[in-house]
């Protein structure tokens, strides 16, 4: 569901006015933004709601998205022991047109995972994926980023690859495997959407986080 803040929300509202060049690039971008990334799986629990925050021709313009992982880990593991987290997203389709204008393509996008507290990072890896070019991970900070190289054109079928992360235990506690982000200052999920308008191709920059973030896995350190 899309939430539009009071400026845009009051150019819709009047009555007989047609809406500005202006308000249909802020339309097309933050309607492009919901779908893509609505990932869909048979294997977790509820969806994540992702709180995003685009930034348009005419300011911030607010959206949501929902997000599904399969995610396993052990459920306990010995103390100072290794242990295995696997995030799996399952396949998608990038919309091909939103209302009377194209989505060219899905660009700069990085997701962010951290490392559980009470683990120590070891390794990590990607597999599998289809339709994203090249994915990259890497650990910044106590933070696995992947990335995608290249663009998800509008209308193309997709599948981000399956995140394998190996850990090794702390001495006590629990190690509960989230997605990353809190604000839209400090996003979990980052991405450029590009469309076509009547007066050009624009891009819109977005930041999403979770809200609620749920845990995806947790494992007892026994």
């Amino acid at each position: 569901m899309l939430a539009f803040p009071p400026p845009l929300s009051g150019m819709l509202k009047k009555r007989g006015q047609k809406m500005s060049p202006a308000s249909r690039i802020a339309l097309v971008a933050l309607m492009a933004v919901t779908p893509v990334f609505a990932l869909a799986t048979s294997a977790v629990a509820a969806p994540i709601v992702y709180k995003c925050e685009a930034s348009t021709p005419i300011g911030k313009v607010s959206a949501s998205l929902n997000q599904e992982v399969s995610a396993t880990a052990p459920a306990s593991v010995a103390a100072n022991g290794d242990l295995t987290v696997v995030v799996d997203p399952a396949p998608n389709k990038v919309p091909a047109k939103v209302g009377d204008y194209t989505l060219k393509e899905v660009k700069n996008f990085a997701l962010k995972v951290p490392v559980p507290a009470n683990s120590t990072y070891v390794s990590s890896s990607l597999s599998g994926g289809s339709g994203v070019g090249q994915a990259t991970v890497t650990h910044e900070n106590g933070t696995l980023v992947l990335r995608l190289s290249g663009t998800l054109a509008g209308g193309a079928d997709f599948e981000l690859p399956t995140l394998t992360v190996n850990l090794k235990a702390g001495g006590s506690g629990t190690i509960e495997s989230k997605l990353g982000g809190t604000s839209f200052t400090d996003p979990g999920l980052n991405f450029v959407v590009t469309a076509q308008t009547i007066i050009g191709a624009i891009d819109a920059p977005t930041a999403c986080y979770p809200d609620p973030n749920p845990a995806l896995t947790t494992t007892t350190i026994t």
